[in-house]
């Protein structure tokens, strides 16, 4: 199997330097996302007002629960692709390849469909309020169009993470990206389109980027290049995908509900704490997905060493990760908390909405190490081969949970506070669910490799 240049050999060697070369990317990509997302509410809120803040924010958690269960299935692919991989088998790597872009092409139609239908409905039943109802719905009328992209995107980036490459999703994302804030400016300030005409640009760039990556696969070596005339589902590989996949998606599925559960409760408070809300959330998701970089990399990582039979690496991988996001949470919350209010002000220029969104992100930013932990380990578990397990401890340590703060804690007390404080509580609860279930994968992993012959506990790995 022939490596490009931009592919990296992660079952050799130091761990730290090539988990942070590999991070370093995905983190880019991730801030480039936001960034862009975040150029869609500043252009909205500041050229349309609170109101079209409120309800680009309010559509977010909405969205993730209908798409999140497909979006899961990437992390199928990114496990089973570096599993191949890191087996070097070329041939099984083309049929998951091909398996997967088939899958995601499906997946996103059904999810445009779906969305369509039900984004309606669904922002009701969350009691969006009523004076941004109209224009929350469509802002998700028109995003969904561009759901089939965004899908196979993610999946080809997948792909191209599975093999080592980090680099070329994210040099795609900062075209698409930077295409996106041209058509936010040039729809919303220069043809006056509010919340449509930042969700149009959203769409043409999302079209975009699918078709760079998907013309990086055709144009790749032949370990995971893309032939169009290949593009089926092999059965056996989509058992496979599907085994990591679902419980992967079912999990942010459970993530979004809890999620939109929130939303709702944020909802009744009113449109000025939707749009605090919205706008803090978006800055703290920038220490998020910071941390998310060394989820995919935990998830690629352990899934070669897994390949390739070196077990020894796995606890390795899982110090460096944790000791990343324990860094990346010391200096990422202290610069929030510091500027915060800098920070919000880009978003909008009414003090009340900057000084509610204040008071979600002090909450949030203390316990946010928490929040790294909870999304880091279940990337070691998937990697090893073990889906279900995460599922369970985010189902019953931050969903459940937050179900359960809802209707008992924040009954009592009504308060913003409590509301917000419903967070970092769940996020610690899963967060020792997703150490028991990696310390429970890795025991299952190390006793059947000790069977095989495949694993002495003596070895050690450089970090």
């Amino acid at each position: 199997m022939t490596l490009r240049t931009n592919d990296m050999d992660l079952t050799s060697g130091p761990l730290f330097g090539k988990i942070l070369v590999f991070a370093l990317p995905i983190m880019a990509m991730n801030i480039l996302q936001l960034l862009f997302n975040a150029a869609d509410m500043v252009v909205v809120g500041r050229f349309s007002g609170s109101e079209a803040l409120a309800a680009v924010g309010a559509t977010g958690s909405l969205i993730g629960l209908i798409v999140n269960l497909f979006m899961g299935l990437s992390v199928g692919t990114s496990v089973i692709v570096a599993q191949d991989y890191g087996a070097g088998k070329p041939k099984v790597i083309s049929r998951s390849v091909h398996t997967s872009i088939a899958v995601s092409i499906i997946g996103g139609f059904v999810v445009m469909i779906v969305g369509l239908l039900l984004c309606g409905p669904l922002l009701r039943m969350m009691g969006t309020p009523d004076d941004i109802l109209h224009l929350s719905e469509l802002y998700m009328r028109i995003y969904f169009l561009g759901l089939p992209a965004g899908m196979v995107y993610n999946f080809g980036a997948a792909i191209l993470r599975a093999a080592g490459d980090s680099r070329r999703p994210m040099n795609y994302l900062t075209i698409s990206g930077l295409v996106n804030v041209i058509l936010n400016v040039l729809f919303v300030v220069g043809f006056h389109m509010s919340v449509a005409g930042v969700a149009w640009a959203s769409v043409i760039s999302q079209y975009l980027a699918v078709y760079l990556i998907l013309n990086c696969l055709y144009h790749s070596d032949r370990a995971i290049r893309l032939f169009p005339r290949e593009i089926r589902i092999d059965k056996h590989k989509l058992i496979d995908i599907v085994r990591i996949g679902v419980p992967a998606g079912m999990q942010g599925m459970l993530f979004s509900i809890s999620n939109v559960l929130i939303q709702s409760a944020v909802n009744s408070f009113g449109s000025t704490l939707v749009a605090a809300s919205s706008a803090s959330g978006n800055v703290e998701s920038f220490v998020g997905t910071t941390m998310n970089a060394y989820y995919n990399a935990a998830v690629t990582f352990t899934g070669q060493s897994m390949g390739a039979k070196k077990y020894e690496r796995i606890d390795s991988i899982a110090k460096v990760c944790t000791g990343l996001v324990f860094s990346t949470w010391i200096v990422l919350s202290g610069v929030v908390l510091l500027f915060g209010r800098t920070v919000l002000g880009i978003y909008t220029n009414n003090p009340e909405v900057i000084e509610l969104g204040m008071v979600r992100m002090q909450i949030m930013m203390v316990a946010y190490f928490t929040c790294g932990i909870m999304n880091v380990f279940p990337g070691l578990t998937r990697g090893m081969g073990y889906s279900v397990l995460p599922m369970l401890s985010t189902l019953v340590g931050a969903c459940l949970m937050r179900i359960v703060w809802l209707v008992t804690v924040f009954k009592w007390y009504p308060t913003i506070p409590v509301l917000y404080a419903c967070y970092p509580v769940t996020w610690t609860l899963a967060g020792i669910g997703q150490v028991a279930s990696f310390f429970y994968a890795r025991h299952q992993v190390r006793k059947k490799a000790a069977l095989e012959g495949e694993f002495t506990p003596s070895m050690s790995v450089p970090v």
